[in-house]
């Protein structure tokens, strides 16, 4: 089968687009999934058997159920309701369909990154939480002021690890038309008949996307490690 990049000249665009929106996409994401994540680590956490079901019940069907299907679920079910402004960004991030990708990759994303925050939580020994409840603290300060702290210490390394993933796994946009680099190797398969030229250059791109970001959070993970050692 022949390779060929005779397309690039003309169709370069697509891939540098593609290369924008999807950081854009996996950045927002990982934003917009901390929040509930936390929310959902504690409710975990909780003594609160209601709450705790909640928590579980949520996680366990994000985690067991497609990521196309949330997907189509959120921009056709809810969105398909609430009609979002034709706004572009860059002239290329069409806001009615960057929105609903956002929603539904941070859905699924809030549910791994509770269980990073829950785990990274429980690793912080009990021996803080009970100095601090001796000091007179409240559950509430103990986990703001002393657990919390030291959690985001032990869980950056999964987070950024999580971003990594996300890089990859928002090329499933595409199949609704988000412009994002995997929409770009498409649209350029489409138009030029060229099958392993565009595939190859979007496997290419997305490497030089994770494979620096994975470098970063090795150094950074031994940059970490270093302070514990005494």
């Amino acid at each position: 089968m022949q390779v060929s990049f005779s397309f690039l000249p003309e169709y370069w665009p697509y891939f540098r687009d593609g290369v924008i929106y999807t950081l854009m996409l996996s950045f927002f994401t990982v934003v917009l999934a901390v929040l509930p994540a936390i929310l959902l680590a504690l409710m975990r956490l909780s003594k609160n058997k209601v709450l705790k079901f909640i928590a579980s019940a949520y996680i366990d069907i994000i985690r067991g159920t497609p990521m196309l299907v949330q997907l189509s679920i959120v921009y056709y079910g809810f969105f398909g309701a609430i009609h979002l402004p034709n706004y572009r960004i860059f002239g290329f991030i069409d806001v009615s369909m960057f929105v609903p990708g956002i929603i539904a990759l941070a859905v699924n994303s809030s549910a791994y990154v509770a269980e990073i925050i829950r785990a990274g939580i429980l690793a912080v020994d009990k021996g803080q939480t009970e100095a601090a409840r001796s000091l007179g603290m409240t559950q509430g300060q103990c986990m703001r002021m002393i657990v919390l702290p030291q959690a985001i210490k032990n869980i950056l390394p999964a987070l950024g690890n999580e971003f990594v993933t996300l890089v990859k796994e928002s090329s499933i946009c595409s199949t609704f038309g988000m412009t994002e680099l995997m929409f770009g190797a498409n649209a350029t398969r489409g138009a030029t008949y060229q099958v392993m030229g565009p595939l190859l250059l979007a496997a290419g791109l997305y490497l030089c996307m994770t494979v620096p970001a994975s470098k970063l959070l090795n150094y950074v993970e031994r940059r970490m490690r270093r302070g514990d050692v005494r």
